[in-house]
């Protein structure tokens, strides 16, 4: 597949992605595994991000998963249980109470425990920039115009939301150049008190400018409708959703029944369907010129489907491979199954169309001259 002319690919495709990336990654605990898909994810954005200002949104959720992992191992250092053999700090333990057992202020920290506090970190890192990834490669005004008729009202207050995260960051370029233009270079921790008020407020204001611009476009309202229907749509949707809920659970444990698993969850999906679309029946809306859903959008949300499938059949015949071992603590394993489905969550980045990018601005000889008379 060689696409051949720039566009922005379906949002719904990206974040479909996004979510089998993130399944993928809560599988497993495996430092290699991890660390590649992180690689493999920061790939898919660097080649298929646009200049929207959420698009550089991403590097924020590479420095909160960063900050995670670092809060996660200084949490186990302080009040984490201890375990393993091989001694790297000998602290002082402090003697809690009986109603605080489980918790272990100090004491001697092992090299096994700390590596078990960082991995879990850094799971939960990869996680978040796979949610950072499709926030960075969707734009959620377009995804707000692709959801269900029935999932409007709920769309409209989960985009606002999702867009506060890019709006953070674009109001944050903002202040930056504001503030190098009247002179201010202080960077750092210096900079954080007069930078971090106005970006907030920038940020806010902005929000709520989307917000009111949304609800006077009529985003968010519905017709009205049947008591009747609506307690029977939302008993079928709510029916749905924790069949959902129930048979994802069992997808990831692999200790549960199997009827609690795959089956489960296929049925909760039908029910929300039937619900989604029973709700939208009393939506009336149009959209303008509708995002299309071509092959590129099949491909991109079959490599993260096959990506989490890999992961989470691993987890049941193999679950060896998707661990750190540490008692006793050895070199983590590297699967060629899990490389190959990480690998197959990659092609998105080659595969899919280029984003349309702006033209560049272009200034004409004579306007130049003219600017540099008058200058």
């Amino acid at each position: 597949m060689s696409p051949t002319l720039p566009r922005a690919v379906h949002p719904a495709a990206w974040w479909g992605w996004a979510v089998g990336m993130a399944v993928a990654a809560s599988t497993t605990d495996n430092p290699l595994l991890l660390l590649l898909e992180l690689a493999v994810v920061a790939l898919v954005v660097a080649n298929r991000r646009g200049s929207s200002p959420w698009a550089r949104a991403f590097r924020l959720y590479l420095w909160l998963g960063l900050a995670i992992i670092v809060v996660r191992v200084v949490l186990h250092v302080v009040v984490g249980l201890k375990f393993g053999t091989i001694v790297v700090l000998d602290l002082p333990e402090v003697t809690l109470p009986s109603w605080a057992a489980g918790i272990q202020l100090g004491g001697t920290v092992y090299l096994e425990g700390l590596i078990a506090a960082a991995v879990l970190g850094l799971r939960l890192a990869v996680i978040i920039a796979c949610i950072g990834a499709a926030n960075a490669l969707a734009n959620p005004k377009r995804l707000l115009r692709s959801l269900p008729s029935a999932l409007h009202e709920i769309g409209s207050a989960v985009v606002v939301s999702v867009s506060v995260a890019p709006q953070l960051a674009e109001s944050v370029q903002r202040v930056r150049r504001a503030r190098q233009l009247r002179g201010d270079t202080t960077r750092g921790i210096r900079s954080v008190p007069s930078v971090a008020l106005p970006v907030l407020e920038d940020t806010l204001e902005r929000s709520l400018l989307l917000a009111a611009a949304m609800d006077s476009r009529g985003y968010g309202r519905s017709a009205g409708a049947p008591t009747s229907r609506r307690m029977t749509t939302g008993a079928v949707t709510l029916l749905g959703l924790l069949a959902s809920a129930v048979g994802i659970y069992g997808v990831l444990d692999t200790s549960t029944p199997v009827l609690m698993g795959t089956p489960l969850l296929l049925a909760g999906l039908v029910l929300s369907a039937v619900g989604l679309w029973l709700g939208g029946r009393h939506v009336e809306r149009t959209t303008y010129r509708p995002d299309l859903w071509r092959g590129a959008e099949w491909l991109t949300i079959g490599c993260g489907a096959v990506a989490a499938a890999v992961f989470v059949a691993l987890s049941r015949t193999d679950p060896q491979g998707l661990e750190m071992p540490l008692s006793p603590l050895a070199f983590p394993p590297l699967p060629l199954a899990a490389v190959v489905g990480l690998l197959v969550g990659a092609l998105p980045a080659y595969l899919t169309p280029q984003p349309p990018h702006p033209a560049p601005r272009v200034v004409h000889r004579g306007a130049r001259e003219e600017v540099g008379v008058h200058g």
